[in-house]
């Protein structure tokens, strides 16, 4: 007695059916996992991008920021040395023309200072 064929491709034909579905499950995953990887790749990359981006502006900004801050401390500097430079001018002709300097030429003060109230009677 001999088994009918259609017996035996019947749970074969089932199985054969079942495996197929796997694996166009299967292939329908690998492809989502696929495009979602490509996805997380190229969000990535743009942040990536986007950071070097803002690094790069932040770079310049504080360049600039600093190269302003150096430039207005210069022209403070050369405002405050000018103002010394001419206290100095000023301080060395008055002790060019010694107005001042000696005893006698200070008398009146001198003797104010000492005398008081007494000064001007």
């Amino acid at each position: 007695m001999s088994t009918p064929i259609a017996e035996r491709t019947g749970p074969d034909a089932a199985t054969i059916d079942a495996l197929k579905r796997i694996k166009a499950a299967e292939a329908e995953w690998d492809a989502k996992v696929a495009a979602a990887r490509a996805n997380a790749d190229t969000t990535l990359k743009a942040a990536r991008e986007a950071t070097e981006r803002a690094i790069v502006d932040a770079r310049a900004n504080a360049d600039a920021e600093r190269q302003r801050a150096v430039e207005s401390a210069r022209a403070m500097a050369d405002l405050e040395a000018r103002a010394i430079v001419a206290d100095g001018e000023r301080a060395a002709r008055s002790a060019a023309d010694g107005a001042g300097k000696r005893p006698a030429d200070r008398k009146d003060e001198i003797l104010a200072a000492l005398l008081g109230r007494f000064a001007g009677e």
